[in-house]
């Protein structure tokens, strides 16, 4: 019951650290889009990706989180399987947009 209890909080410290990292690189790319839309050097194709990521990311984060459920893994754990495709959009963008806005 112990092992149960700690591996359960331990899930939830994941999400809220993956959380906090997400808004994070949220913020970062937030900041960088509205500079370029700010001084017209946003290229349509971004304008395009920042629409089209958002409904990708979600149907992403339903799967994982539904088959975390249907697999009986629980709360803590759907929660951190729906976490990451947000996650990994929002750090892969930042990364992306960082290293485009330095060169």
């Amino acid at each position: 019951m112990i092992d149960l209890a700690f591996s359960t909080a331990l899930q939830w410290q994941r999400w809220a650290f993956g959380a906090a990292q997400m808004m994070v690189s949220s913020a970062t790319v937030i900041q960088i889009r509205v500079m370029q839309m700010s001084l017209g050097t946003m290229h349509p194709e971004e304008a395009t990706r920042m629409v089209f990521e958002k409904s990708s990311a979600l149907a992403k984060a339903t799967e994982m989180t539904n088959r975390a459920l249907a697999a009986n893994k629980g709360p803590a754990a759907a929660a951190l399987a729906g976490l990451a495709p947000y996650s990994q959009a929002t750090r892969a963008n930042a990364q992306r947009l960082s290293r485009r806005s330095r060169g």
